[in-house]
């Protein structure tokens, strides 16, 4: 039976969802349901209080979360505000305890907006507490994720009724090539993580590590065992078996399963962490309207690709259209003392001081591409056949500019994006907004774990763990899992 301290915290509960205006929004407004390193929310200012964006905006706009936990009498919370720069701002904040609550107040001239304090009951744990849902699929629409993606269905067409003890002897017979090609053997068996690694090169292995443990502290992962290529290259070319390898770029000629790239993994599972460049804080670390920005193309990088050495010979063309150095010489060595010196990095967020970035392949795709949608430029797209796993969703002329593989009309494009300011700004916007809607952590997180479910449904053969394999465990974190007791009863209704 339900006390009235319950009956009245329930009150509460409902009330707070319907008075955060439709300008809050975002997963971090569900900081129970979607665990993340850093949750985060967006909020619209300028619509709400009536007015158009103009830097003092920052400053009036203010944050404070704050929550109990059963430990103290608070909840230790990092918050961080980003500026858009467009009258949006980004709100994370990182939960280090289980909080009890969490009272999330949002102030514009050290009064709260309409709302505000919006109160949020727990417990809302932090992202190292190993406390999975028992049901996946609830887990999924408690997440916000959906039930499939056109490009995981398309992955693993060539994929059905997979006997992955037989799948693996064939791998390991074709691709064991320790100087060339590494690789692991993953095995998902009661929620713990194993593996297998092949090749002399397997440090990678964190990065799939990170991402199978980050799933398996949220959800009860099912029993599964797949291949992970530890390169950037894909494998499986289109006139062999199509094996199932799961790789993090694809090309036209490749069949191999697409997850998302380790960089842009790595960058949502460390939110507010040990990266520093994601794609939300790209859009809170740019400096220039669009007006303010220098009308040229930037670029920087390595020499992992011929073209990025034609780059450099068309800046020294046009200097005053391009601001392009390699950074750095491996592959052209020879090459040095013609396109050299190499120049120091510059930091990526500088990158939007200019109107216009260049997307040049490196050794595959660039994985700088979700950054450079995110931040507000016009970027200029080489046409390539390496594909990340989102590609098929991007639209020339619409997200980007396509240039020519051979970059033969980069400099005539770039020319016609400063005659037609306005297409070229709303070609920016539209990058953005794809960003938003398709490249945050939350939708990288659950493009993985849409893809690791279908994938676990087509394996026919028992899923054991090998003798030898290495058990990869989570790190140990004090956390009570149990729903309080309004958790509990608000089930039952």
């Amino acid at each position: 039976m339900l006390s009235i301290s319950n009956i009245i915290l329930m009150i509460l509960i409902v009330m707070v969802h319907k008075t955060i205006p439709d300008h809050i929004y975002g997963p971090g407004l569900k900081p129970k349901e979607i665990v993340m390193p850093a949750r985060y929310f967006f909020v619209n200012i300028t619509s709400i209080v009536g007015r158009k964006y103009s830097p003092d905006l920052y400053n009036e706009f203010a944050v404070e979360i704050e929550g109990t936990s059963a430990k103290q009498s608070y909840c230790r919370i990092w918050v961080n505000k980003l500026n858009r720069r467009d009258g949006t701002f980004i709100v994370r904040y990182k939960v280090y305890d289980t909080c009890n609550d969490l009272s999330i107040s949002l102030y514009y001239k050290s009064k709260h907006i309409s709302g505000s304090p919006f109160t949020i009951m727990g417990p809302i744990q932090p992202d190292p507490c190993h406390c999975p849902e028992q049901n996946f699929d609830t887990w999924l629409k408690q997440y916000g994720c959906p039930k499939t993606y056109d490009k995981v269905t398309h992955s693993l067409k060539l994929h059905n009724q997979v006997n992955m003890k037989t799948k693996l002897r064939k791998i390991i017979d074709r691709f064991h090539k320790p100087e060339s090609v590494s690789f692991c053997h993953y095995v998902v068996k009661d929620n713990e993580v194993y593996r297998n690694c092949y090749g002399k090169h397997v440090g990678f292995n964190m990065f799939s590590d990170n991402i199978l443990l980050f799933l398996a502290r949220k959800v009860i992962l099912p029993d599964m065992e797949l291949v992970i290529n530890l390169g950037d290259w894909p494998l499986v070319r289109k006139d062999t078996e199509p094996l199932p390898i799961f790789s993090w770029c694809g090309a036209d000629d490749t069949v191999d399963i697409i997850m998302p790239t380790y960089d842009i993994t790595e960058s949502t599972v460390e939110n507010m962490g040990r990266v520093t460049l994601d794609t939300l804080s790209v859009q809170g670390n740019i400096e220039r309207d669009w007006s303010e920005r220098e009308p040229k193309a930037v670029w920087r990088g390595r020499d992992s690709r011929i073209e990025r050495l034609k780059l450099v010979d068309i800046s020294r063309a046009n200097p005053d259209l391009f601001n392009v150095s390699l950074t750095n010489f491996f592959f052209f060595r020879d090459q040095e003392q013609k396109y050299g010196p190499k120049q120091p990095h510059i930091s990526f967020f500088k990158f939007f001081d200019y109107k216009y970035q260049v997307n040049v392949d490196g050794t595959v795709a660039a994985y700088r591409l979700p950054y450079l949608l995110a931040g507000g430029g016009m970027v200029l797209k080489q046409n390539s056949p390496y594909f990340e796993h989102f590609y098929e969703l991007l639209q020339p002329w619409k997200h980007y500019v396509p240039v020519a593989r051979d970059l033969s009309d980069l400099t005539k494009r770039l020319k016609w994006a400063l005659a037609n300011d306005n297409e070229a700004r709303k070609i920016a916007e539209n990058a953005r907004i794809f960003a938003n809607n398709n490249l945050l952590p939350q939708h990288i997180i659950c493009y993985h774990a849409v893809l690791f479910s279908e994938w676990s449904k087509r394996l026919e053969s028992k899923v054991t763990v090998e003798d030898g394999m290495t058990h990869v465990p989570q790190t140990q974190f004090a956390c009570d899992c149990k729903a309080t007791e309004l958790h509990e009863d608000h089930k039952e209704l």
